[in-house]
């Protein structure tokens, strides 16, 4: 099946609301000001103790309905409804999690779940995934993948038998789960590379070239932002949604 682009697929609202909020601050004052009056406050650093940014629809943490109070730490599991969205914050890592997904955020083997936990992995059972970090080594897990992540922004798609992973920017160790032979480092600057990784394509071949699909730059800004951070990329004058070359 095709998988269509971001524009294609989102709510024409919520892409405004991105680009007004992500760009509010290169906008004219008035028109900043009407941005916040629709959709709410410019994005900024969420003050220390706040997790969730926004929630569209429904959400839970640990099985039970998020709010804009709850708190999100290390060896949670998060999920979303239909129709919805989670924009929230833990530690360093700032991620956007899309409709009908579920993940866990995973500690290192023996530490206790606190708020004082540090993230070791991300390990996503279903949906789809926007993330940022910095200087941060995590491991991320689907079905048929894992991926070391160096500090990096990517967007994640997680099906049965395959997984859609972008190398946003930075470095990132992708390897297919049962193929030892399908195993690469990919460094990107810009969406440079997206890849699927396949459940059984036979050996050295479960690591295939995909489409540029479902995220945004506004999106990364966004979600740097809440971390007080920009991407490596920076483009205020330009409504800019995809990487200009073709796959």
């Amino acid at each position: 099946m095709r998988m269509k682009r971001f524009d294609d697929t989102d709510d024409p609202r919520r892409r405004t609301l991105i680009q007004l909020l992500v760009f509010g601050a290169f906008l004219p004052q008035s028109v900043s000001a009407l941005a916040a009056s629709v959709f709410g406050s410019k994005p900024d650093k969420l003050p220390e103790g706040q997790s969730i940014y926004r929630i569209d629809g429904t959400a839970s943490v640990n099985g039970t309905p998020a709010t804009l109070q709850t708190k999100v730490n290390p060896g949670d599991t998060l999920q979303t409804g239909p129709k919805s969205e989670l924009v929230f914050v833990s530690g360093g890592h700032s991620m956007i999690m899309r409709a009908d997904s579920r993940m866990t955020l995973e500690t290192a083997p023996g530490a206790a779940t606190s708020t004082t936990s540090v993230m070791s992995g991300l390990r996503m059972l279903a949906g789809k995934v926007l993330s940022v970090s910095r200087n941060t080594r995590i491991n991320v897990t689907t079905g048929t993948a894992t991926i070391g992540i160096r500090g990096t922004g990517f967007y994640m798609e997680a099906e049965p038998d395959r997984t859609y992973f972008c190398t946003c920017y930075g470095i990132t160790e992708v390897s297919a789960n049962k193929d030892p032979d399908s195993k690469e480092t990919i460094a990107a600057k810009q969406h440079d590379r997206p890849v699927y990784i396949l459940a059984d394509e036979g050996r050295g071949k479960n690591i295939r070239n995909a489409p540029f699909v479902n995220h945004t730059d506004q999106e990364l800004m966004l979600i740097e932002t809440l971390v007080g951070r920009s991407p490596p990329f920076v483009f205020p004058k330009d409504i800019y949604n995809a990487p200009r070359r073709t796959y």
